[in-house]
């Protein structure tokens, strides 16, 4: 692998304008199909598998002509104090707006909630249900228009008028997600390495890859139904990894010119090198990936599939494109003092790198003073029991609310209060009671039955009787009059754990009530659906952890040689997750500290976001993992004792890791800028994973093992060592046949290195 990738770097540096030039006209082929592609389809909803699905499935069927997921407005009215809206001039308004918007174009239905006794009991609220015959995504702007406007009529009138459903679903605030994590990117790379174009390259080549990777997503949107949400993920793991696998490259080129090696020989020992991580890395990161397709949820298998696609593009870049560009500037991306030290030897006579044949004078290539990493990893192999107990205790810890964990999918509730949406939700809350916004569908087949009528009668009837529920509407059958449709209210809110209790209830109950009714029915609606969801997501969380680790624990034990070390790695990737979960349970679920991050209202955990963690984290978790630990045996293969390997491989990775960690934090933690809770979510449990990974378990769990386990650490059988392949991360053939540092003042493309 070190020598095949030291070829192409060799190559790529000495084509380098034609390898940009490559680079440049792919993403114009992609732009070009981006921009003549149709539109990009939306998420669906769809979840084979689920009961609350069938039951739309059985809906769509049995109701044709309307869709179970089309619109729906929900309108609330609320009258002034001490006032009733069931006033003469309050009830006209009202009337007035149900007239106006049922005459609107895409409108299926809308009824006066006087007609459907839709009146608080104390008549200070009411409500009319708006559905329409297309979904939310498919409705018109005259058709949002003709709302609105009949509700600012209304409002007119002296009613507070809010407006629920999908219909007018308001878009979150667009945070700075983006610019905020480049931004950050950017002073970090600048301090860790000191030079604008140093910082500037890793910034530019991830740019670059993410451009050519949102293109084609969006070129290829239509044919593999990938939505903007594809897209999002897409770009938020491209800026993270384009920016650190290029960081990894252009750190270890510095090294190797310290070593007194010519530009193109370090891109290539780069390249050969750290480029071998990168590959590994990489590989993780899209086995994670690609391994979303196990959970049988066909939204999350193709943004798995997009974001897979984009680690693929930031891979290629980091090994080709950027020892191009390093071709063409290859003194600018080194220190300060290094590259005014080559100027003064130019302006001598040539001599060996850093030194002048009439001069004692040497290039200064490393900052005087101990590292840091240095420092911290000598304390740790000193103390390896106390550090590693700590570690694991306080890991363990933040770990412990995860085992309250409740999921669900946030809805109206976790909207700011800014927004029509939950202020519509409040007003019902208030006006009806708090599980009235989350009502239960039931969807009862008579087929079968010799009574319809009587047999859904008969299901009303046994679920009105049932604790939990307020009450039943009457039941809406369709045209064939074998199917018929009726809501049960809950005396608890959607995100209660009493009304999941319920909806287990009735479903436990529904054999003895089909028996006795002769009827069969499903149960749907958002507090079913997001009970069916999480228990999809529960059930495939363990066969997606055993293919995932099982894969990656196989290419671990390939790049390491080691069947300890890739067992290090899980369970240390079973640490952060475990705390990263705790921590989103006690913000999000909790509300400890929800303020801080602009959290307005607490309940359960997003269902997919245990199982999204578990596959982003992983894939990202390794990257440090190669990183890291490919230094510490690389300096352990070259003849270091166990312990001072771990100090070496700090010494050259701690401070590179760190900054790749802080920059994906800053790329994660810039998507809480934004308005949405769900984006909240996602982007304060990355964050908080990468920062738990990065800085305690690789930093201190990781050093801690190695230097108890010893020698021990890198033990493999002698049959499994023969039946490995041999992929030579560490670039071991490569140090053996490196050539001998010349002067840097010569032409690097005049000079040939030699040949591996």
């Amino acid at each position: 692998m070190a020598t095949f990738l030291h070829r192409v770097a060799h190559w790529a540096f000495r084509r380098r304008r034609t390898v940009v030039l490559v680079w440049v006209a792919v993403l114009a082929a992609v732009f070009l199909g981006a921009v003549n592609s149709s539109e990009a389809p939306e998420d669906s909803a769809s979840l084979p598998g689920i009961e609350s699905q069938q039951a739309f499935d059985l809906l769509d069927e049995r109701f044709p002509g309307t869709e179970a997921d089309g619109a729906e407005a929900r309108v609330v009215f609320v009258a002034e104090d001490g006032q009733q809206v069931t006033s003469t001039d309050n009830r006209s308004a009202v009337d007035t707006l149900v007239d106006e918007v049922a005459d609107g174009p895409q409108v299926a239905e809308a009824t006066s909630p006087f007609d459907a006794h839709a009146v608080s009991e104390d008549a200070s609220t009411t409500y009319a249900t708006i559905t329409y015959r297309a979904t939310a995504d498919d409705l018109t702007e005259a058709s949002k228009e003709a709302l609105t406007d009949a509700v600012e009529r209304a409002r007119d009138a002296g009613l507070t008028v809010e407006v629920g459903g999908s219909a007018l679903e308001t878009e979150p605030a667009q945070g700075i997600g983006e610019v905020l994590g480049i931004l950050v990117a950017a002073v970090v790379l600048l301090i860790t390495f000191g030079s604008l174009a140093a910082a500037g390259l890793p910034l530019l080549t991830a740019v670059l890859g993410v451009g050519i990777s949102l293109a084609t997503i969006t070129a290829l949107g239509s044919a593999l139904g990938f939505s903007s949400t594809v897209g999002e993920l897409a770009m938020m793991l491209g800026l993270a990894v384009g920016i650190d696998y290029s960081l990894f490259v252009v750190s270890r080129y510095r090294e190797e010119r310290g070593k007194g090696h010519p530009a193109q020989e370090a891109a290539a020992l780069a390249v050969g090198t750290a480029g071998s991580a990168v590959v590994f890395a990489g590989l993780t990161v899209v086995i994670a990936l690609l391994g979303l397709s196990v959970v049988g949820v066909p939204t999350l298998t193709r943004m798995g599939v997009g974001s897979a696609g984009t680690v693929l593009v930031g891979v290629l870049i980091a090994l080709t494109a950027v020892p191009a560009l390093l071709g063409f500037w290859p003194d600018a991306v080194l220190p300060r003092r290094d590259r005014e030290g080559r100027r003064r030897t130019r302006s001598r006579r040539p001599g060996r790198f850093g030194r002048n044949r009439n001069s004692k004078e040497t290039t200064p290539t490393r900052m005087a003073g101990t590292p840091w990493g240095v420092r911290w990893a000598r304390f740790v192999t000193r103390r390896p029991v106390a550090v590693l107990l700590l570690t694991v205790v306080g890991l363990g810890a933040l770990a412990v609310p995860s085992l309250n964990l409740r999921m669900g999918m946030p809805g109206a509730e976790s909207k700011p209060t800014t927004t029509t949406e939950r202020r519509a939700y409040d007003a019902l809350a208030d006006g009806f009671g708090p599980g009235f916004n989350g009502p239960l569908t039931v969807v009862v087949d008579v087929k079968g039955a010799d009574d319809p009528a009587a047999a859904v009668t008969g299901v009303s009837d046994r679920l009105a009787g049932t604790e939990g529920i307020v009450s039943v509407s009457p039941p809406h059958f369709n045209a064939a009059k074998d199917t018929a449709v009726v809501s049960a209210i809950p005396s608890t809110g959607p995100a209660s754990e009493r009304t999941q209790d319920l909806v287990r209830t009735i479903r436990d109950e529904r054999p003895a009530i089909e028996s006795a009714t002769g009827a069969e029915f499903r149960v749907t609606g958002t507090t079913a659906l997001n009970i069916d969801v999480g228990q999809k997501m529960q059930d495939a969380l363990v066969p997606y952890l055993a293919v995932v680790v099982g894969l990656a624990f196989l290419l671990l034990m390939v790049v390491f040689r080691s069947i300890l070390v890739p067992v290090k790695a899980a369970l240390g990737f079973l640490l952060s997750v475990g705390a990263a979960l705790g921590a989103i349970v006690t913000v999000f679920q909790e509300g400890h500290g929800a303020g801080i991050f602009g959290v307005e209202e607490t309940g359960p955990i997003m269902s997919t976001m245990p199982i999204f963690l578990v596959g982003i984290v992983f894939g990202l978790a390794m990257d440090y993992q190669v990183f890291l630990v490919s230094r510490i045996r690389e300096a352990h293969i070259h003849g270091e004792q166990p312990g001072q390997a771990v100090v070496t491989g700090f010494r050259h990775s701690a401070q590179v890791v760190g900054a790749a960690a802080l920059i994906m934090m800053a790329v994660f933690g810039g998507f809480m800028t934004g308005g949405e809770s769900m984006v909240k979510m996602v982007g304060f449990g990355l964050a908080s994973a990468v920062f738990i990974d990065a800085f305690v378990v690789r930093m201190a769990f990781v050093p801690a093992v190695l230097a108890l386990l010893g020698k021990r650490a890198w033990w493999l059988p002698g049959r499994l060592d023969r039946l490995l392949p041999r992929v030579d991360v560490e670039g071991e053939a490569l140090t053996r046949r490196a050539p001998a540092p010349y002067d840097a003042s010569g032409d690097d493309d005049r000079r040939e290195s030699v040949t591996v």
